[in-house]
């Protein structure tokens, strides 16, 4: 990449203690010209691993993940595309190609491919009680696109967006479950704060947002968290009418622990309005 006038493409990665995958998400984006590894200020091994592998490390302490992923993509201004991935991720081979291929013949006015990934809990493809599929915000140009919202961050990109078919892998459980539950703990605890925030506000949604299914899904998860028994509701959509019970005991037990986040998401936001109330008092 970058010879002979080619577009040059980098890669990103965020971390915070992520010694045990950091290794081969630097392996699986290779492929670019450099991999850049943005550390949160591990307390592991994670940066000494990072260089080992071949990437260029760089310390920022953690504020938000908006913040994060705008930051990183300052490390990157130079580059024409960056691929933007998290430690747990992998980019297969035939994603790598189509990434290699897409950034040498993308028109001027795209700025942004969104990709879908596959999700592996006790070594299956979860292909339905994930919610399959979900497109995420991966392949982008750095100097036209620019992240929102503190938690599960959101990205404006000033150009067209396109898609591409193939997958990247996640591993969301290669650290155990506790790991899993332990940063889910955290991630209510923020979530909660910002939906609380968010609520106050009125549902803004237009037409065009029906054809993008970043926004679709940004307005459904706007109306979702103003349902009552949303934990029983998350359930059973990802496990019946999204078909988690074809995905057999896997299916069922990764749908179990998601409404449970939902419902320490409801809980720790009834929690913020009660304890709101009894300081008025």
């Amino acid at each position: 990449m970058g010879d002979l006038g080619q577009p040059r493409l980098a890669a990103v990665i965020i971390t915070r203690n992520e010694s045990l995958d950091i290794a081969a998400c630097i392996e699986s984006c290779s492929f670019a010209e450099k991999v850049f590894v943005l550390d949160s200020l591990s307390t592991d091994d994670t940066a000494a691993r990072a260089r080992a592998a071949g990437a260029d490390v760089q310390f920022r302490e953690f504020t938000n993940y908006a913040d994060q992923q705008n930051v990183a993509l300052s490390l990157v201004a130079d580059f024409d595309w960056v691929l933007m991935m998290d430690a747990d991720e992998r980019v297969p081979k035939d994603m790598a190609s189509e990434v290699r291929a897409v950034v040498c013949d993308a028109s001027d006015d795209i700025v942004l491919y969104r990709i879908r990934r596959k999700d592996f809990f006790f070594g299956r493809w979860l292909r339905c009680a994930t919610g399959y599929p979900t497109w995420s915000a991966r392949l982008m140009r750095p100097v036209r696109v620019h992240f929102t919202r503190d938690i599960n961050e959101e990205l404006v990109a000033h150009g067209k967006t396109a898609f591409l078919s193939t997958h990247f892998h996640h591993f969301p459980f290669s650290k155990g479950i506790s790991a899993w539950f332990e940063r889910h703990n955290s991630y209510s605890t923020m979530e909660a704060i910002r939906l609380g925030e968010e609520q106050s506000s009125r549902i803004g949604w237009r037409l065009s947002d029906l054809g993008d299914p970043a926004r679709r899904r940004r307005v459904a998860k706007q109306v979702f968290y103003r349902l009552p028994c949303r934990p029983l509701i998350a359930f059973l959509g990802l496990y019946l009418l999204r078909g988690g019970f074809l995905d057999g005991w896997a299916g069922l037990q990764y749908c179990r622990p998601r409404s449970m986040y939902e419902y320490m998401i409801a809980l720790k936001m009834h929690e913020r309005r009660f304890l709101a109330a009894a300081r008025r008092t």
